[in-house]
């Protein structure tokens, strides 16, 4: 009954069957005081009756009317709740309902107008990062291919070149062909060297799920002990570094690390991370051949890749290099921390120094 009540038809025929029964007993009473007079007692079954038939039928038409509107209403909001927002109410001549209308299909055509621009803006989006992931995709297929060719494709050749002339040598004078022989290994060991050094660029970053400081514990005394690097490293962070800037850093040092291997001759390698307030400061040296600062500026010896990456966090990166004495790659990259968020760790870290650990 309670269910049937809260249907807005059944509650109008509900009133209009209270007013026809009102009639009857407002008819019944006049008929006692006296007012009207009906001699046969069956007169008032079919007063009755009628009256309450006649107002039943009123009451449900007058539901209906009602309530097929918003029965259109509510199965045209269920078609955009699923989606689809080209529905639309008919205009009606009842001003109650043609206000509503109104105001439905205007909130469902800007509705649809607001999801067409999303659908395009998503499009474009989408579109725009493929051609940016196949441009940085052709961008590492160039840079590989200028590494191979700057470095193992040339070993390649001068190992050839010394392999085809290596039996002439060894005919005419054996100990020349010695001193070629060790060229040759030494040559192969160069280009061993720095193949492995690329394909370490090309492995997947090892900084997934943990910190920058964990990551380095793991991967440079690997690196430097796969490479015959003696690897000297200092790090000191507090948690201020986000993802972002981690990750950024983390793939500087792998550039840094590798171009020593590849370029730089060294046997040693000495790498420090610090954090305070203001900044991050990486510093990588090498004791290997060095190289003129002036041709470093212009791009070569892989530094542009490291100076991209920095200055996309607002950082600089600094060359300081000379032939014969070694290479030192510094890089400063600002911190900007919320007001009142400045940890202790900070603080103390400014005053403490960590003695750098040799790595076998």
């Amino acid at each position: 009954m309670m269910g049937i009540l809260k249907n807005t038809k059944w509650v109008i025929l509900f009133y209009f069957l209270l007013i026809g029964a009102g009639v009857a007993v407002f008819l019944y009473t006049a008929n006692q005081s006296g007012y009207i007079h009906i001699e046969d007692n069956r007169l008032w079954v079919y007063y009755t009756v009628g009256v309450l038939l006649f107002t039943g039928i009123a009451g449900y038409i007058a539901g209906q009317r009602i309530q097929r509107p918003l029965d259109l209403l509510h199965l045209n909001m269920l078609q955009v709740a699923k989606g689809n927002l080209n529905v639309r109410l008919p205009a009606m001549e009842d001003g109650s309902f043609s206000r509503v209308y109104d105001e439905f299909n205007g909130m469902t055509e800007a509705l649809e107008k607001k999801m067409k621009l999303l659908q395009r803006l998503g499009e474009q989006d989408v579109i725009e990062k493929e051609i940016a992931a196949e441009a940085a995709v052709l961008e590492e297929r160039r840079r590989m291919a200028r590494d191979l060719h700057d470095t193992v494709s040339q070993q390649l050749f001068a190992i050839h070149m010394s392999a085809s002339s290596l039996p002439a040598v060894l005919k005419r004078n054996p100990e020349q062909g010695d001193k070629v022989l060790g060229q040759l290994i030494e040559m192969s060991h160069v280009a061993q060297k720095q193949m492995r050094a690329l394909i370490a660029q090309l492995r997947p970053v090892e900084l997934e799920g943990r910190t920058l400081e964990e990551a380095l514990e793991r991967w440079f005394p690997d690196y430097c002990r796969q490479n015959g690097l003696k690897g000297m490293k200092d790090v000191e962070l507090y948690g201020g570094v986000s993802d972002a800037i981690e990750h950024q850093l983390f793939l500087i040092i792998q550039e840094a690390v590798a171009n020593i291997v590849k370029h730089a001759g060294a046997g040693l390698v000495s790498m420090s991370l610090r954090e305070d307030q203001k900044r991050v400061i990486l510093s990588i040296s090498d004791d290997g051949v060095g190289f003129d600062e002036v041709a470093g500026k212009q791009g070569s010896y892989g530094l542009s890749t490291m100076r991209e990456r920095a200055e996309k966090l607002g950082g600089q990166v600094d060359i300081i290099s000379k032939k014969g004495a070694g290479t030192t790659v510094r890089v400063n990259i600002p911190l900007f921390e919320a007001e009142g968020n400045q940890g202790p760790a900070a603080e103390e870290g400014k005053d403490e120094e960590v003695l750098a650990e040799p790595v076998e």
